[in-house]
C-alpha cells in the first residue's frame, strides 16, 4: 500500500480530485517476522506461527 501512495500523491498534485481518485485495496497480504526485534524485545514467536509466516528475518 505504501508503494502505491505515490501515485496517489502524484495524481493530486497534478490536480486530480482526491474525491474522484478511486480507492484501491491489496489482495495479497504477506507476513514478514523480524526474530532478531522480537529477541530485543522479549517477545517469544511460537513455532507454528514462523511456519505460516511468508518472510522471517533472522
Amino acid at each position: 500500500m505504501f508503494r502505491h501512495a505515490a501515485v496517489f500523491v502524484d495524481k493530486i498534485l497534478k490536480g486530480a480530485n482526491p474525491a474522484d481518485i478511486p480507492i484501491e485495496q491489496p489482495t495479497q497480504f504477506k507476513t514478514v517476522i523480524n526474530q532478531k526485534t522480537a529477541k530485543a524485545l522479549g517477545v517469544e514467536i511460537p513455532p507454528s506461527m514462523l511456519v505460516r509466516a511468508d518472510d522471517v528475518i533472522e
